[in-house]
């Protein structure tokens, strides 16, 4: 893949979230990959969270709105193309750390 300095810095950020993410689903008892479930966690239905933790349930919410936001902004600056490729390297990254992530798995 070829990317610029900024973009490694966009691939961080966004990886750094991710994580975040990934850490307040697991604290949360929450399957985020299934279909529908990232919805109804921006919508703040926490009645899909398998324990009672709402302190991360929160941050689980804010994360991932931060998430669409950072996106959001690198298409609008970089176009849709780099920014696929940013994700694609973000979630190999993720593996690592996170090794049930489905092999398909892009970001919604």
């Amino acid at each position: 893949m070829n990317m610029r300095l900024d973009d490694y810095r966009v691939a961080e950020n966004l990886e750094d979230i991710d994580r975040e993410i990934a850490r307040m689903a697991m604290l949360c008892r929450i399957q985020l990959l299934q279909p529908g479930v990232i919805e109804r966690v921006l919508q703040h239905d926490a009645s899909i969270c398998g324990t009672d933790n709402s302190i991360a349930f929160r941050k689980l919410h804010d994360m991932l709105a931060m998430h669409f936001a950072v996106r959001e902004k690198s298409a609008e600056e970089r176009g849709q193309i780099p920014t696929a490729a940013i994700e694609s390297y973000v979630v190999e990254r993720l593996r690592k750390h996170f090794p049930d992530i489905p092999k398909d798995w892009r970001h919604a």
